[in-house]
């Protein structure tokens, strides 16, 4: 199947918000599929108004770009009945986001930190209707399925509020995550707020030391 799909022209969509990051992942792109077609996106509007109307073979999804989140993108997409392929990429570990890109509708989740080659195996699995995780991970999620596992405070946070956690313990002030994410200042201090009283915790110390603690940043 890998075959077929090499020697074919794909149809490919890149979101991502770093033009930088984009222009890396068109050059890889073109190197294994010399005949792809790739277009640009750099938010999540843009992602919504190229998707109308198109059909791709595979959409490369960051976590994080402006106007949204990925996660909240693959859930509006699969509302809108976008049955394309989607490969979810980001900074962020593995073990956090891989599940909730799953459960998202998401057909695979790729860290940025892995190899090239691994891209490559993880754009022919999703483009082939299979879904991806790195091995490690598949035994992280088969380990997860069985009967004792319990979960973690963080696993309790929705996707926004670990969003915001994650940019929390990384240093960013709220109005930082506010413009990153296009959101209010207020809402970020609410999501903050929930934050703090789901893993029970009184300030942003105590939050950066638990993440530090469990390497989620």
């Amino acid at each position: 199947m890998s075959v077929s799909i090499n020697e074919s022209s794909l149809e490919i969509l890149i979101a991502d918000n770093y033009p930088i990051v984009r222009k890396g992942l068109i050059h890889l792109l073109h190197e294994e599929f010399p005949t792809s077609k790739i277009t640009e996106a750099g938010n999540s509007q843009e992602v919504y108004e190229k998707v109308k109307g198109k059909i791709w073979d595979v959409i490369l999804l960051d976590i994080i770009i402006p106007g949204s989140n990925g996660l909240e993108i693959m859930k509006e997409l699969k509302t809108l009945g976008i049955k394309t392929p989607v490969l979810m990429l980001s900074t962020y570990s593995e073990e956090q986001y891989a599940l909730r890109a799953l459960k998202a509708g998401a057909s695979g989740f790729l860290n940025k930190d892995s190899p090239t080659n691994e891209f490559i195996i993880a754009i022919n699995k999703v483009v082939s209707g299979r879904k991806y995780v790195s091995e490690s991970m598949a035994e992280k999620l088969a380990d997860k399925a069985g009967e004792n596992y319990s979960k973690s405070p963080h696993e309790l946070l929705s996707d926004r509020e670990m969003q915001v956690f994650q940019f929390i313990a990384t240093g960013k002030t709220v109005s930082k995550i506010a413009n990153d994410l296009s959101l209010s200042v207020n809402t970020i201090n609410t999501y903050r707020a929930r934050v703090l009283e789901k893993l029970c915790f009184t300030n942003n110390v105590e939050l950066i030391r638990y993440a530090i603690d469990n390497k989620l940043v």
